[in-house]
């Protein structure tokens, strides 16, 4: 089977949840969001294989959404709504979507459908390895390499924010964005935890965790990882 990166878009948080739950239980990546702002947000972070797309969203429709995404970023679109009506499903492909599914849905016919789009695209958007450092990070696979192709043991948790910060390089990413990008796999949300687990990937990664080159802080801001050495800049700190 196809495993692939998934964005989930519902203001429902139930709906959003669920279908999370069914994506990542069949072997998935899925990330929920809200509404057309947020699933902006984490295209920044990387273009997903398939987004499954609600249609009655607030502000930007789902309609509207589908079209610009297919004329940006071009990554599968299943819709899914309540309404059921031929001419919704008719019009949904005519926006750029691939597939349709009607709420209720069914958890199996949902991953015969994602599993289907993916095999049919053959998840060509996604680069094939992203420089970290000394290291490498595998999207497809959502694992760390080190130096000699191996693959680096970390916490899931911790891989999350290698991603952010691999596929955002150069960029400056706040504990907010952080918290969003890579959310806390135990219940940790907390601003703070942010900064804990930048620090444990340190201790792993960073030939001197003190003098960190891979994860920079930027002193009462955030984090920014440099995917070249930078000079010396100011408010960036260890």
């Amino acid at each position: 089977m196809s495993v692939g990166t998934l964005i989930v878009v519902d203001d429902e948080p139930e709906i959003r949840a669920l279908l999370c739950e069914i994506l990542v239980a069949a072997g998935h990546r899925a990330r929920p969001a809200a509404d057309g702002k947020e699933l902006d947000f984490l295209c920044g972070a990387g273009v997903p294989d398939v987004v499954l797309l609600d249609l009655n969203l607030p502000g930007e429709n789902g309609f509207s959404i589908a079209r610009r995404l297919r004329s940006t970023y071009d990554p599968g679109i299943i819709m899914v709504s309540a309404i059921g009506d031929v001419i919704d499903r008719v019009a949904g492909l005519e926006a750029g979507a691939d597939d349709y599914i009607t709420k209720p849905f069914e958890p199996a016919e949902v991953v015969a459908r994602v599993t289907a789009l993916l095999r049919r695209r053959g998840r060509r958007t996604m680069p094939q390895t992203l420089p970290f450092g000394r290291y490498a990070f595998d999207p497809k696979r959502f694992v760390l390499l080190g130096p000699d192709g191996g693959e680096v043991p970390l916490r899931a948790s911790e891989v999350d924010l290698v991603a952010a910060f691999a596929m955002n390089a150069n960029r400056m990413l706040t504990r907010d964005e952080l918290i969003q990008l890579a959310p806390g796999r135990d219940g940790e949300t907390l601003d703070r935890s942010i900064d804990s687990r930048i620090a444990r990937l340190r201790r792993k990664l960073e030939t001197e965790p003190e003098r960190p080159a891979l994860i920079r802080t930027v002193r009462g801001v955030g984090y920014i990882h440099m995917a070249a050495e930078p000079e010396d800049q100011p408010g960036s700190s260890m």
